[in-house]
Parts: structure tokens; C-alpha cells; sequence
């Protein structure tokens, strides 16, 4: 462990601390969502192995999902951008989730691309009060842009959520929530003109390589997604190099 993610821990832990919560509580809120079909996701801030400083750097934001897709979009920027990743299972209504933001986005970067999702961990009746979705997305959002330092904002939607065991069918419940998420939330990004990675559109065309648990994909599901956030943040690292 270098010398910078133990200084990123020990801000985490900090930041826990402050809002009531310890790194076991931090897994404990994610028991109802299945930690993929390689085991539990790797929670916290993971450094570019190495920073290049003569390359722009970028920050991916994401849950479990991100955290089967990172190396693909990694080797995919290779050699043009250093590639920070923060995985973590916060969803809109998570305590103390903008002061984290805040805190992720000033205490490391300054980004050139921050390419952010949340949405998986909100879809379980309860998490996000009702009626409360937009006003807590919004107010998200807000956050990132205060913070951003600069930094080209890319939100992707939400991916589509199967019937565990099914070779692609969605789940009548959950994934009707998701569409309703996702389209609440495509409506702020616009009101902010933040452009959109649509991996809920993409995914629904790769639903037979979902993974047993309905929630995450398979490697080559998860290949075709790094290679599209990968092919959504170029544009914007280009633009920048001029």
C-alpha cells in the first residue's frame, strides 16, 4: 500500500467516522445486493497504479458493476489518461454521500473527466423516501459540479436488471424501477447539460450475458461496457488536449 492510498483510507475513515458509520457498516448496507459473481466488490478509492504526470487524469464513480468494467476502460486509456476509480454501494438518500463527493473530488485530481453512476444500490423499497429521487439526485448533482474542479461530467444511466437464473429476462419489479430512475435522472442531467452514457440502452441489447444473479454481467458483458465508457470519455480527453 503506497504512501497516497493510505492517506485516501485514512480520509475515508475520516469522513465515516464523522457520519456515523464504520467501514463494517459501509458493507452491511450493501447485503441485499448480491456482490458479483467474483466476489465482494472492492469498496473504496483505487489510485491509478502509477499517475503519469504529463497525462490528464480521470475519475470513474460506480458501484459493483464499475468494479467488473475498470480494467477494461484502464487498458483502454492506456497511455491517455490516469484512471482513479472509487467504487462504492452509496445511493441518493446514503448519509453523508455529498460530503464524500466533496471530499472525493477536492482531496484527489484535479480530473479532466469524472465519469459517475448511482443506482443500483436505490431500487429496494425503503432506501429512497418517496418522492424524494429527484430532489436527492438534483441536489447530487449539484455537488459534483461544485466540485468538479473543471472536470468534464459524464453520467450513465443505470444497466437493466434480469430475473436471477434467466437467460435475459427482466425482472417485472425491480427493472420497471430502474427505467423510472434512469428516466428521472436522464431529465436532470439534461437540465445541467451533462452529456449521457447510456449503458442501460447498450445492455439491453447484451442481455444474454447477464450474470446468474440478474444484477451484474458476465466478462464479456463487462468487456462491451469498458469499452463504451472508455469510447464515452475520449471525446471529452481529446477536446481537452487542444
Amino acid at each position: 500500500m503506497n504512501m497516497r492510498t493510505i492517506g485516501c483510507w485514512a480520509a475515508a475513515m475520516l469522513l465515516l467516522s464523522a457520519i456515523g458509520l464504520s467501514a463494517a457498516d459501509m458493507v452491511e448496507t450493501d447485503k441485499r445486493l448480491p456482490a458479483g459473481p467474483k466476489g465482494a466488490p472492492s469498496w473504496g478509492f483505487h489510485p491509478a497504479p502509477s499517475h503519469d504526470t504529463n497525462l490528464p487524469n480521470i475519475l470513474l464513480v460506480g458501484d459493483s458493476v464499475l468494479n467488473a468494467y475498470r480494467s477494461t476502460v484502464a487498458k483502454d486509456l492506456q497511455g491517455k489518461a490516469n484512471v482513479d476509480i472509487w467504487i462504492n454501494p452509496y445511493h441518493q438518500a446514503s448519509p453523508g454521500l455529498n460530503n464524500d463527493i466533496k471530499a472525493m473530488l477536492t482531496t484527489n485530481g484535479p480530473y479532466a473527466v469524472i465519469h459517475f453512476n448511482i443506482g443500483l444500490h436505490g431500487w429496494q423499497k425503503g432506501r429512497i423516501p418517496e418522492g424524494q429521487y429527484d430532489p436527492l439526485t438534483r441536489k447530487m448533482v449539484q455537488t459534483y459540479i461544485d466540485n468538479a474542479r473543471g472536470a468534464q461530467l459524464i453520467w450513465a444511466s443505470t444497466t437493466p436488471v434480469r430475473v436471477k437464473g434467466t437467460d435475459g429476462q427482466l425482472d417485472p419489479e425491480i427493472n420497471t424501477t430502474i427505467v423510472e430512475h434512469n428516466a428521472m435522472a436522464l431529465k436532470i442531467m439534461e437540465d445541467n447539460k451533462i452529456p449521457v452514457d447510456d449503458l442501460y440502452g447498450l445492455m439491453t441489447n447484451h442481455l444474454d450475458l447477464g450474470a446468474a444473479d440478474g444484477i451484474h454481467w458476465s466478462p464479456e458483458g463487462a468487456r462491451i461496457e469498458g469499452d463504451a465508457v472508455a469510447a464515452a470519455i475520449k471525446p471529452f480527453l481529446e477536446a481537452k488536449a487542444k
